[in-house]
């Protein structure tokens, strides 16, 4: 394994754990969810590259768009939360309540 793709799977792992185990602010699982489609976005720009497939070449614009999507949505459900709820802590976002 190289240490390109080293790097690229180890950003991956350690934004899902700190998804996983790091869940006090919603600002914080936003950056998580944001540095995994960032680890995605340039590990499938690089792999049509080494891999010499043209035809893969539209998969990370399409991955960008997915992330612009899920960072204005995350971000206004956060506006959202903020302005109902006071903080952006999640344990105050409990479906049960809201």
């Amino acid at each position: 394994m190289s240490p390109l793709h080293l790097s690229f799977y180890s950003a991956f792992v350690l934004s899902g754990l700190g998804l996983a185990f790091h869940r006090t602010h919603l600002i914080s699982a936003l950056l998580c969810l944001e540095s995994i489609m960032l680890s995605m976005f340039v590990g499938l720009t690089i792999w049509p590259i080494e891999n010499q497939t043209p035809s893969f070449t539209i998969v990370p614009i399409i991955i960008l768009t997915f992330s612009a999507c899920e960072a204005s949505t995350g971000l206004a459900i956060m506006v959202a939360s903020t302005r109902t709820h006071g903080s952006d802590h999640l344990h105050n976002l409990n479906l049960l309540r809201c």
